[in-house]
Order: structure tokens, then C-alpha cells, then sequence
């Protein structure tokens, strides 16, 4: 059995930007930190070699991450198999694991699909899981790097006594 706990909940999202104002009016959450436009080292959907760049911002709400996500080049990916152009909804649930490789295996037992893995070019390894049938998004999985693990302390902190004074700010490299 695989331990794990959610660390964030993930919107796709049409326009970015509009829906980090929406989130701050609606749930308070924030402030968003910006990545734009995330080029990948490598990536491939549902087994074929795949680029799919795209924009995440990503917010406090208590406990949990909220990442918004954006596609930004038309083709396939894992953000198309829930959703078409102008359609918006939950995405996925993020988990940080012990081992990618473990974890992989672990949902191709229990007949889930590896809809896509991909690296940034930073060096993160990332994948999404087809749990859309059984849970209604998708699951995804990275592993708990230090790097990680400091943006998720770094968007947290910054929500700690937020005052909702710029809402939306570039993320830092």
C-alpha cells in the first residue's frame, strides 16, 4: 500500500490570471506566484513524446496548495483528456512521494494509466495519473525534493497574515 497525503488541489484553468482574482475573491486564497509558459526537458503523453507547455500559479488556502494551471501551446496532453479549449475545472490532487518509480507501479497495479511524465528543466520529474473513471481527476505525482519542498514552504509563508495586496506576482527562479 502507498502512504500518501494531498499536498494541493489543481484547477486547469482558461485565463490564469482571471481566475487567481476569482480564488482571492472567493476563498481567500493567495497570493498566486506565477510560472510562465514552463518548458520541459522532456515529456511524453500517454506514451508519445509530448511538449506540453504551460502556465502555473500557484496560492495558499489553509493547508493546501492551489495550483492553477494553463495550457499554453495547443496539442495533446493530460489537461485535454479532461478538458477542451474554453472548459475549466479540477484538474488533479498532488502527492510528494518517496520514490517515482514505486509509485508508478503501485497505480499500474491497481489499473491506472500513467497518462503523462514529464521533467522540467530544472530537473523535476512529475507525472499524472488517470484517475479520472474512479475519482474524477487525475493524481500527480512528484517526489520530494528539496527544491520542491521549498516552493510549497515559500507559497505558504507568504500566505501567512497576507493582507490581499498583490494578488498575483511572478515566481522567482
Amino acid at each position: 500500500m502507498l502512504t500518501t497525503s494531498i499536498v494541493q488541489v489543481a484547477y486547469f484553468v482558461s485565463d490564469i490570471r482571471v481566475a487567481a482574482e476569482k480564488m482571492v475573491r472567493t476563498l481567500g486564497a493567495g497570493p498566486f506566484f506565477l510560472a510562465e509558459n514552463i518548458e520541459l526537458s522532456w515529456g511524453e503523453h500517454r506514451g508519445q513524446p509530448c511538449d506540453f507547455l504551460h502556465s502555473s500559479a500557484f496560492g495558499q488556502s489553509g493547508d493546501i496548495m492551489l495550483e492553477l494551471v494553463q495550457q499554453d501551446r495547443e496539442g495533446p496532453s493530460p489537461f485535454r483528456d479532461m478538458y477542451a479549449a474554453g472548459e475549466e475545472g479540477i484538474h488533479h490532487v498532488a502527492t510528494i512521494v518517496d520514490s517515482l518509480p514505486a509509485a508508478y507501479q503501485h497505480y499500474q497495479s491497481l489499473g491506472y494509466d500513467i497518462a503523462a511524465r514529464a521533467e522540467t528543466i530544472t530537473g523535476v520529474e512529475f507525472a499524472y495519473i488517470d484517475t479520472v473513471e474512479d475519482l474524477g481527476h487525475m493524481i500527480e505525482l512528484y517526489e520530494g525534493s528539496e527544491a520542491m519542498r521549498g516552493l510549497y514552504a515559500s507559497v505558504k509563508e507568504a500566505s501567512n497574515n497576507w493582507d490581499g495586496s498583490e494578488p498575483l506576482r511572478l515566481l522567482e527562479s
